[in-house]
């Protein structure tokens, strides 16, 4: 049997019909969607399949996309049960990662992100919050840059290392905006600020640190089958206590994705990810190991055939 890490998609992977075909075919998948409707009061099945605006509300984006993940992770494991080396998220999907180790029940998961997605709106509400990714620029440039401009008064920090060539930063619009030509001077083939109204992974985001602590306390098991790599450290753990430490702190800390790839790339033969194909991408740039996503029953079946 081959060695496996689980990984989960964060926000960008959303879109309208994502989950669709897990839903048209499977009994569990409507299940999920129904109970997850169920505890938030709002119909998933109009957010997911149906033409609308809040998908792209953190909200809103962030419990869709751990309800697809969680039933993809689910669908693989009712047909091989299979404990993962490890198991590792992009932002919002190291909580997908959680419950894909039984250490937070998918349903408690939805309700937990959603509260994290209103959090974050708060704590950006009344400020020009915005993200921007820089393409084709070494970290050490894109900190270098960022430090400078900060000790200038300008709120800017470095956000997601998501693969060699690719970070995104956050802060204030116009701080982000006002050193476009810098980071393009410095060599930066694209510097694109994205449609985003909160800036994750940067102190805007202190104010939601200790409520979204005691929301974790609530949902977070003690219950890890396999351990979870953090995104502030790029290391394991596997405690509901360092779990909640560090899930607060990755509100003001930037993402170590591509650290976290690069460092346990030799512990295993294959990338899993569920519910979307972003990190497969991002993995190219970063690993020569596979990665196989599930985001429909065909890719699922898929992933059957690679694992025997």
């Amino acid at each position: 049997m081959k060695k496996v890490a689980f990984i989960f998609p964060g926000q960008g992977s959303q879109s309208i019909g994502m989950g669709k075909d897990f839903f048209d075919s499977s009994d569990v998948a409507r299940e999920m969607i129904g109970a997850s409707s169920d505890r938030l009061g709002f119909d998933f099945k109009e957010l997911l399949f149906e033409e609308n605006d809040r998908l792209e509300q953190t909200m809103f984006t962030q419990p869709a996309i751990l309800l697809v993940s969680a039933i993809a992770h689910k669908l693989f494991e009712n047909e091989m049960e299979i404990k993962p080396v490890f198991a590792l998220g992009h932002s919002l999907g190291e909580f997908s990662a959680l419950c894909s180790v039984g250490a937070l029940d998918s349903v408690d998961g939805v309700e937990l992100v959603h509260q994290r997605g209103k959090l974050m709106q708060e704590a950006c509400s009344g400020v020009d919050a915005g993200m921007m990714a820089l393409i084709g620029l070494d970290d050490e440039k894109i900190e270098e840059i960022t430090a400078t401009a900060r000790d200038e008064g300008k709120k800017v920090w470095a956000a997601n290392y998501n693969s060699d060539g690719q970070v995104v930063i956050a802060g204030i619009k116009s701080d982000l905006s006002a050193l476009e030509s810098s980071f393009k001077d410095a060599g930066a083939k694209r510097a694109i600020l994205l449609n985003m109204s909160v800036a994750s992974h940067c102190p805007l985001l202190e104010s939601a640190v200790l409520p979204l602590e005691k929301n974790l306390q609530k949902f977070i098991k003690d219950e890890f089958i396999s351990p979870v790599i953090s995104n502030v450290t790029a290391s394991g753990y596997e405690s509901k206590d360092v779990s909640i430490s560090l899930l607060a702190k990755q509100l003001t800390q930037p993402v170590l994705y591509k650290q976290s790839i690069t460092r346990f790339e030799d512990d295993i033969d294959l990338f899993i990810e569920f519910g979307g194909n972003v990190l497969k991408g991002l993995n190219r740039r970063s690993t020569k190991k596979p990665t196989h996503s599930i985001v429909d029953m065909k890719s699922l079946q898929e992933a059957f055939e690679l694992m025997s």
